[in-house]
């Protein structure tokens, strides 16, 4: 009896586990299993409606409405007259197995267990680490007890006449050494406007600056694990001064169908999780005046607050398009590894140094570009290059980027 209790276990996992493999890959775009989305919510679903009717409706719901079935012709009305794809290559062990999937759901994984045996509660420090912790504490004491000795022992010791003799005939030469005070003024000098001189030049060079913003938008998710291209939300960049900050409705271009992210979605060093992620999802949400209950926009609208990251003093030009389109950088080129960025920050100085460096770096591509040919040519002669760089056609001039 037991046996047969297993086996029929480990068939239903199998059965929940293809179902769910195949929900997910055909299902979930447009179902969800708790609420309505872009069709209708497909928790439980064959408490409403008959298995057959359900397999037939799955594989071809268009020739389900030719026959005349009034259910199939009342659910594509309810929904404005949209087409559900047909799945014609399902089996019907296929469709039993996803609907085996929507009647169970998802099962929760027990707690993990401890080594102590207790639940939710974080493990002890190690042994070996408790160890070496207090065999640092107890050679410090050591050392401070010495120390203390040490310093007991010179206050109540006699002082030696001809040592102390030599200190003050030291210090009374000083004293009267005019050169010795010149020399000392000018390091302390020298020292000070280093010092002050450093400190001025660190003034708005805010490099590794990264602002919390209003919604937890990680670029490791969009940029790096699903391959958004950065100019299909900047997409300024190659056209204008600017890179832009992307619309809401450009994130509602995707965020229309993807209300929740997927279960082991996290940003770990936000500390966030699909729950807290779900959440953020719906901060948009609020910001485009979108209902996702009934997939409409209410009209009722808010800004997102982004905080800017980089921001170039005013009296300093750059142009996005000239170097993107123009110069064929890539954005990590300056901005860093984006991709790899939960939340962004500014990855170079965009100093002026920095920024002359690259040009005496880069040397110029002259590939598709015929208008740099003869200048080229003539620069190439005169420095006596193959190829210039950027600085050697111009980019050391003030008035390319201060006019």
């Amino acid at each position: 009896m037991s046996f047969s209790i297993q086996a029929q276990d480990a068939v239903d996992a199998d059965r929940h586990k293809e179902g769910r493999k195949l929900f997910k890959s055909l299902c979930s775009s447009c179902h969800k299993l708790d609420k309505k989305f872009i069709g209708p919510a497909l928790g439980k679903v064959e408490e409403r409606r008959e298995a057959d009717w359900l397999k037939a409706w799955i594989k071809d719901n268009a020739a389900l409405r030719a026959s005349g079935d009034a259910d199939a012709i009342a659910v594509f009305d309810e929904y404005n007259g949209s087409p559900m794809t047909p799945f014609p290559a399902l089996t019907d062990k296929n469709i039993e197995d996803i609907l085996y999937y929507t009647t169970v759901g998802e099962i929760k994984k027990a707690a993990e267990v401890t080594t102590e045996g207790s639940t939710g509660n974080p493990k002890e420090a190690s042994p070996w680490l408790t160890r070496i912790l207090i065999g640092i504490i107890i050679v410090g004491i050591l050392i401070i007890s010495s120390l203390l000795k040490v310093i007991s022992e010179l206050k109540g010791a006699p002082k030696t006449p001809g040592l102390a003799g030599n200190v003050q005939e030291l210090w009374v030469g000083f004293k009267k050494n005019t050169f010795l005070h010149v020399l000392l003024t000018i390091f302390l000098a020298l020292t000070t406007a280093y010092v002050l001189f450093g400190m001025l030049f660190k003034v708005g060079v805010d490099e590794g600056y990264q602002p919390i913003q209003p919604i937890a938008f990680s670029h490791t998710i969009h940029a790096g694990d699903n391959k958004i291209d950065c100019q299909y939300c900047h997409s300024s960049a190659k056209h204008s001064k600017t890179s832009g900050i992307p619309s809401v409705n450009v994130c509602m271009n995707c965020h229309k169908n993807i209300s929740e992210v997927a279960d082991d979605t996290k940003i770990a060093s936000m500390n966030m999780g699909k729950a807290e992620l779900d959440k953020e999802i719906q901060k948009l949400y609020t910001a485009a005046g979108w209902d996702p209950d009934n997939l409409t926009y209410t009209g009722k609208t808010q800004p997102i607050k982004w905080v800017r990251v980089h921001n170039l003093p005013d009296f300093a030009y750059f142009n996005h398009s000239q170097h993107v389109t123009v110069g064929g950088l890539k954005c990590q080129t300056c901005h860093g590894p984006v991709e790899t960025m939960d939340e962004v920050y500014q990855f170079s100085s965009l100093t002026m140094g920095w920024c002359i460096d690259c040009h005496k770096e880069t040397k110029v591509d002259l590939k598709g570009n015929p208008y740099y040919t003869k200048i080229h040519e003539e620069l190439s002669k005169k420095y006596g290059v193959e190829q210039v760089t950027v600085a050697q056609l111009g980019g050391k001039e003030c008035g390319k980027c201060h006019y």
